[in-house]
C-alpha cells in the first residue's frame, strides 16, 4: 500500500490555535497582543471557518458560505477596539436592518431609528419604545455584560432590568408587550435567530439583543464578502507577528508541537476525537452529553435582477425574515426542534448585492437564505424555501440564473464545526447558555489547553468573544503561575 504523505513540520511558537474562524483568530490576536508568538493551524486551504466567501454558483457571483450579516461583529467589545479598518475591512449599512414582509403586501421594518421603527407599528408604537429605548441608549454597557461569561455584571442594575425581559420566552415577551400581529411578527422573526422553539426560556433575550443592536449599531455586511472580515483579522494577526498554516488537519493533540498554550476552536465532538485518550473520563462523559442544535438548510442564488419583493420596504433591508405571523414562525421552529422539517419554514434571507455591487456582475444580484431543519436532516428543502420567497416576492423563480444548495451534511463538510448543520456550536438552551460545554467553560483538564469555539460562552454569532475570553483565561493562569 502507498504510504501516507508526511505532514510538514510546524514552526515553534508559544501559542498554537487550531482553527481560523473568528473565535480562533480573536484568541490568536489577543495572545499576540500579550507578546506571545502565535501559530494558527487551519485544515482548509481557505481560512475563515464560518466567515468565508466563494463563487458558489457562477463566476463573478460572490456568496457567503455560512454567515453573512454581522450585527454582533460591529457590537463586539473586542472587535470594535481592533483597527480592522486599517487592514481593509469596510462595513456596508443598508438603510434598514430587517424587513419582515406580511401577507397583506406590507412589511414591518427594523430601522436604525427607534422612532421610525415604532411609528410604523401603529398602536404598538409606544409599547415598542417602552421596551427598547433605555437599552438602546446604553447599548455599549449592556453588550459588554451580555457577551461575557457568567459573572457579576459590570452594570448590575441595567443588566438586571434587561434580564427580567431576556429570560422570558419570545412568545411570552411578544404577547405581553404587543397587541398587533405586525409587531409580534417583527419580534418573533428576530427571536428565531436563537435557533430554538420560541416557547423556550431566554429566546426573548436573543430578540432583544439583536433588535437593540439594529438600532444602536446596525446589521451590516462586509464589503466584498464575509471573507473580507477574515482577511482583516488575518492581516492584523500577521502584523503582530502571528503565523498561519492552512491545509493542515489536526487529528490528534499528539500531533501538535510543544507550546505554552493551545486553543482549540472546535466543538465537543471534535475534542473527543482529538484527545479523549488524554482527557479524564468524567470530562469525556460531560462532552458526550452536550446537545447540538437544529441544523440549517442553506441556499444561494445568482439572479438576473433584484428580488421582486411585493412590499417596497423590503428593498431597503439587508436582511429579510420570511415567515408571516408569530404563530407560523413558532410552528416552523417547534417542528424542526422536534425532528420534522416544516413545509412552511421560517426563512432568513440576505440580499448583499443590493447594497454592495462588488458581489455580482453589473445588473445581476445574489441572494443568501436558509431555514432551520432537524440536526443532520436529509430532507430536501429547495422547493419549500423558494415557495416562501415567492410568497412575498411573486416572480422570484423567474429571476434565478443558478442556485447553490448546502444541506446540513454539506455545511459540515465545508466546516467540521457545523455538526449536523448547527451554526451555533450547540443548542443555546438555558442549561447550555451560560456553562458550555461544561462548567469549566474554556478550560480543559489538560494544562494549557483551552476551548475557544462557539461551544463556549457567549455562544454563537460572529463576535470573537469566545476566543477573547479563552485567551483572557489563559493569560490569567499564566500571570498567577
Amino acid at each position: 500500500m502507498p504510504s501516507k504523505t508526511a505532514k510538514p513540520s510546524l514552526p515553534k511558537s508559544d501559542v498554537i490555535v487550531v482553527g481560523s474562524g473568528p473565535n480562533g483568530l480573536a484568541a490568536a490576536i489577543r495572545m499576540a497582543q500579550a507578546g506571545r508568538s502565535v501559530l494558527v493551524i487551519e485544515a482548509e486551504e481557505q481560512p475563515g471557518g464560518g466567515v468565508r466567501s466563494q463563487e458558489l454558483t457562477r463566476p463573478g457571483f460572490i456568496h457567503d458560505v455560512c454567515s453573512s450579516v454581522y450585527p454582533m461583529a460591529v457590537s463586539s467589545p473586542y472587535f470594535k477596539i481592533l483597527p480592522l479598518h486599517e487592514h481593509g475591512l469596510e462595513w456596508i449599512y443598508p438603510p434598514a436592518a430587517v424587513a419582515h414582509p406580511l401577507d397583506d403586501g406590507t412589511a414591518a421594518v427594523l430601522y436604525s431609528s427607534l422612532e421610525d421603527t415604532a411609528r410604523q407599528l401603529g398602536p404598538d408604537a409606544g409599547n415598542y419604545k417602552a421596551l427598547f429605548s433605555d437599552f438602546v441608549a446604553r447599548w455599549d454597557e449592556l453588550i459588554e455584560d451580555a457577551l461575557a461569561p457568567l459573572r457579576i455584571p459590570k452594570h448590575l442594575l441595567l443588566y438586571a432590568r434587561f434580564g427580567k425581559h431576556a429570560i422570558r420566552s419570545a412568545r411570552s415577551l411578544a404577547r405581553a408587550y404587543f397587541k398587533t400581529e405586525r409587531a409580534r411578527a417583527l419580534l418573533s422573526g428576530i427571536a428565531a435567530h436563537a435557533v430554538l422553539p420560541l416557547e423556550k426560556l431566554a429566546t426573548g433575550g436573543f430578540a432583544l439583543v439583536l433588535a437593540i443592536s439594529g438600532h444602536a449599531r446596525g446589521w451590516p455586511f462586509a464589503r466584498g464578502g464575509a471573507q473580507q472580515l477574515t482577511n482583516a483579522l488575518l492581516s492584523l494577526l500577521r502584523s503582530l507577528g502571528g503565523q498561519v498554516v492552512t491545509g493542515y488537519t489536526v487529528e490528534s493533540l499528539d500531533e501538535l508541537p510543544p507550546a505554552r498554550n493551545v486553543f482549540l476552536e472546535v466543538t465537543p465532538r471534535q475534542l473527543l476525537k482529538m484527545g479523549s485518550d488524554r482527557l479524564p473520563e468524567s470530562y469525556n462523559q460531560q462532552l458526550r452529553k452536550y446537545r447540538y442544535g437544529m441544523g440549517a438548510f442553506k441556499m444561494d442564488w445568482a439572479l438576473d435582477g433584484p428580488v421582486p419583493w411585493r412590499a417596497p420596504e423590503c428593498a431597503l433591508a439587508g436582511t429579510l425574515h420570511l415567515g408571516g405571523s408569530l404563530d407560523e414562525i413558532s410552528d416552523s421552529e417547534r417542528q424542526a426542534w422536534q425532528g420534522k422539517a416544516s413545509d412552511r419554514p421560517f426563512v432568513l434571507a440576505a440580499q448583499p448585492s443590493v447594497f454592495d455591487p462588488s458581489r455580482a456582475p453589473a445588473g445581476k444580484h445574489t441572494l443568501w437564505a436558509y431555514c432551520h431543519v432537524p440536526n443532520g436532516s436529509q430532507q430536501n428543502m429547495v422547493h419549500a424555501i423558494e415557495k416562501q420567497i415567492e410568497r412575498f416576492a411573486p416572480g422570484f423563480r423567474d429571476c434565478i440564473v443558478a442556485r447553490s444548495v448546502l444541506a446540513p451534511a454539506d455545511l459540515e463538510k465545508h466546516n467540521p464545526n457545523l455538526i449536523g448543520g448547527d451554526f451555533s456550536g450547540g443548542a443555546a438552551t438555558l442549561d447550555q447558555l451560560f456553562f458550555r460545554p461544561t462548567a469549566s467553560m474554556y478550560k480543559t483538564p489538560l494544562r494549557g489547553v483551552y476551548l475557544c469555539s462557539s461551544s463556549t460562552p457567549p455562544g454563537g454569532g460572529v463576535h470573537g468573544m469566545c476566543g477573547f475570553y479563552a485567551a483572557e483565561a489563559a493569560l490569567k493562569v499564566d500571570k498567577s503561575s
